[in-house]
């Protein structure tokens, strides 16, 4: 009996590129076409939104910090692994510290580039 070998190229089949693409190999593209519009309302509200998540992220893991202290007293037996978890905790809150500041300042930054597509001069 012969056994068939069965060849399963699936994972490196290449599509063939289709005519409607995106891009064309001849089209030229010109630097100054005009850019898509920008909401920035939404742009700023989006930033807003994340500043406060990370607010919430970074409150959280200071609290768990609190409570693997805590936890570190109460339960001696697993004392050390606590004070590692308490450790690794405060690092993560102390990092995620520097996000909402950052993400307060690209708000900032969203709302000076809506004022200036207005035509408004913040001076």
């Amino acid at each position: 009996m012969a056994e068939e070998k069965h060849h399963h190229h699936h994972l490196h089949h290449k599509e063939e590129p289709s005519e409607t693409s995106v891009f064309s190999e001849t089209a030229v593209y010109s630097e100054t076409a005009c850019p898509p519009e920008v909401d920035y309302k939404k742009e700023e509200n989006h930033h807003k939104n994340l500043e406060h998540l990370a607010e919430l992220g970074a409150a959280a893991a200071g609290i768990y910090a609190v409570h693997e202290k805590h936890k570190a007293k109460k339960d001696p037996e697993h004392a050390q692994r606590h004070k590692i978890e308490e450790g690794v905790a405060a690092a993560l809150a102390v990092g995620a510290g520097g996000l909402p500041s950052t993400e307060h300042h690209e708000m900032k930054e969203a709302k000076k580039q809506e004022e200036a597509a207005r035509g408004k001069h913040h001076f």
